[in-house]
């Protein structure tokens, strides 16, 4: 289902559950990633309701092919063919009424927009995209198309929190050395990396004030799919979009 959504000057942000969709275990329901081994028709029909219960046209939505990287590409409307879709992390429009999608199941999906500019970016930041800059890279797509980040809109959806994202010390370490606000401890006392700090960090320094995140931990929620908890598990999607 999509219980988490809102409207900002015009500018659109849904966080999905898994929840109200037909794909059987263990994507179990609304699976909306097309690469992790689920049926591609139930797929497409949970891309198509959840489409359809945000009052979108499924063909206006823009999907990516993730990899844990720093490119952004810019588009103004659907790739011709899905099977073609390029290597990115980050999505960047000025075409009002596309939509824009991440899709996650641990990584924190990053949503902005810009209404007055009429621009707007999603991004997968997943640890290796945070270290590798793609928080920034967003936003420096967004403005080279007009966005000021004074006016930027920031959200971040479900994601796996610093308190149960454990990782080695040598890995803790290297994350830290590029994003301090990363360094985190889980509840049990070993070292850990929150992923989602460290992108509000990077969005703080970036000149981004409007910034709010979700309180929901994907790994400590069944309401979400997590990759470290279940492995062969489905994925959220957080869309993004401006009248």
């Amino acid at each position: 289902m999509i219980r988490q959504r809102e409207t900002v000057s015009g500018a659109h942000f849904a966080f999905t559950d898994r929840w109200g969709g037909v794909s059987a275990v263990p994507y179990e329901e609304l699976n909306l990633g097309g690469a992790v081994g689920d049926d591609p028709a139930a797929v497409l029909t949970n891309r198509a309701w959840a489409a359809k219960s945000l009052g979108l046209d499924a063909s206006r939505v823009v999907w990516m092919n993730q990899v844990h990287g720093n490119d952004v590409a810019e588009v103004d409307g659907p790739w011709t063919d899905p099977r073609s879709t390029p290597p990115v992390d980050g999505l960047v429009t000025a075409t009002r009424g596309l939509a824009l999608a991440v899709l996650t199941a641990d990584c924190v999906p990053v949503l902005l927009a810009d209404p007055v500019a009429g621009v707007v970016a999603a991004a997968h930041a997943g640890r290796p995209g945070m270290v590798a800059g793609i928080v920034s890279e967003a936003v420096d797509a967004m403005e080279s198309l007009g966005a000021d980040p004074a006016r930027i809109i920031a959200r971040t959806g479900p994601a796996v929190c610093g308190r149960c994202y454990e990782v080695p010390e040598a890995m803790r370490a290297e994350v830290a050395a590029v994003e301090p606000a990363a360094y985190a401890e889980t509840s049990w006392g070993t070292p850990a990396v929150d992923v989602t700090a460290g992108v509000h960090a990077q969005l703080e320094r970036l000149g981004v004030r409007d910034r709010e995140q979700s309180p929901v931990c994907t790994l400590e929620s069944d309401d979400h799919f997590s990759y470290r908890r279940d492995r062969t598990t489905g994925r959220l999607a957080g869309y993004v979009w401006l009248d």
